[in-house]
């Protein structure tokens, strides 16, 4: 018996590049990084003071005054990106809504909002406690299912920077078994100051825009936003009219058991996840046209991840292009996954590889296709989205364009 193939019939996604889907495809197509300095919190105490932060947002664009009130900057980066896959996919009413669920990837949820508590508790002006509860990530996904009335699953997948990428995973897993018809699914994630706080504490946050697999590369580039997919088995997607946007063909996870935050320095773990999503997928790795990578710009990471991609394609990892994307929209954390895979389909679907900005020079230890060139054309349909977590979190998307459903895969 053959398994079903999930089709992305939505997308949606709010982030520090772009406010829109179509916003963020020219940014992805043009090479536009939203990295700047931030004023979101004061960041003059840390070293590095820039970020990719949703600019120009004022949520009175989106929510009333009483939305506000209850819902954390995640929460309201989530329905806005939400909302677009939603309307695009043209879902609502199509199915039972119990056979609709949600998942959602995060990190820290409401912890800006708890922040702002916490400075008005020390400073004698306590605020309303209601604004502890949105620092759990769940609560993204509660706003989410009420929002919609998508009464089906509701679920939450925190596993650091690949919570997004597992979330959307876990969602086809649910279609292909049969326990949900479609799923929302994706991530969110705000800056907060604590977060940014224990990155610069690591001393893993570049001072300027970071700058994967380059030369002279100091740490990552923090970022916030949220992004969206909607989820449907294909034949059914089909059945309704649905415009088929792009495929999540397959997935996989590790977990590599190795350290709270250094990845696995040969590669191995991160190569047996890539291989295991292509597996999964039903792909011949001869398909893959390119890869979008984690990427993250700190030295530790970008090695590991090209030692990966030379175990699973071997003589032909230097003619897979391993593309970083967050040095256009910064590392979002829990939203990264989503966001990326999101990015993604978009190229896919355009005919781009798209590029790696910010390149420093050559780094002998990255030796492989980093896009330092710029963007180029191309005719796959196949590409690769990796996630690479703290605690060895590993997840690997394997995502197909639009014009893969003129073929069987």
């Amino acid at each position: 018996m053959s398994l079903k193939r999930i089709a992305i019939t939505g997308l949606g996604t709010i982030n520090g590049a772009a406010k829109t889907v179509p916003a963020f495809q020219e940014a992805i197509l043009q090479g536009t990084s939203g990295i700047a300095p931030l004023d979101l919190f004061d960041v003059s105490p840390f070293p590095a003071r820039i970020g990719c932060q949703v600019k120009g947002y004022d949520p009175a664009d989106h929510f009333t005054r009483r939305q506000i009130s209850h819902l954390s900057r995640t929460d309201q980066l989530a329905l806005i990106a939400a909302c677009e896959a939603v309307a695009m996919s043209a879902v609502t009413g199509c199915y039972d809504p119990y056979q609709i669920g949600v998942c959602v990837g995060g990190g820290v949820g409401g912890m800006l909002h708890a922040e702002a508590w916490l400075q008005g508790e020390l400073s004698g002006k306590p605020g309303r406690p209601g604004l502890l509860r949105t620092l759990l990530p769940d609560c993204s996904t509660t706003a989410l299912a009420h929002a919609f009335g998508f009464a089906g699953y509701q679920g939450n997948i925190t596993t650091a920077c690949s919570s997004s990428g597992t979330a959307i995973g876990w969602a086809a897993d649910l279609i292909r078994s049969g326990r949900q018809q479609a799923m929302l699914c994706g991530g969110a994630d705000a800056l907060a100051m604590l977060t940014f706080a224990g990155f610069n504490a690591l001393k893993v946050v570049d001072p300027n825009p970071c700058a994967p697999f380059s030369a002279g590369r100091q740490g990552l580039s923090l970022g916030e936003g949220a992004a969206f997919m909607v989820l449907e088995d294909e034949q059914a997607a089909r059945s309704r009219g649905a415009q088929i946007l792009g495929y999540l063909l397959g997935y996989a996870l590790v977990g590599e058991a190795h350290h709270m935050t250094a990845p696995e320095p040969s590669g191995e773990s991160a190569a047996r996840v890539m291989n295991a999503a292509l597996s999964a997928a039903g792909v011949d790795p001869g398909r893959i046209g390119w890869i979008n990578a984690h990427g993250t710009g700190t030295p530790l990471n970008d090695v590991v991840e090209s030692n990966a991609v030379k175990l699973v394609f071997g003589p032909r990892a230097a003619g897979v292009p391993l593309i970083s994307t967050k040095a256009i929209t910064g590392h979002c954390l829990g939203a990264a996954g989503a966001i990326e895979a999101v990015a993604t389909v978009l190229a896919l679907n355009a005919g781009i590889i798209p590029q790696t900005l910010h390149f420093r020079g050559v780094d002998p230890e990255c030796d492989l296709d980093y896009g330092h060139a710029g963007s180029r054309a191309t005719d796959t349909r196949i590409a690769l989205s990796n996630s690479f977590a703290f605690g060895g979190n590993v997840t690997t998307l394997v995502l197909g364009s639009a014009a893969l459903g003129q073929e069987v895969c």
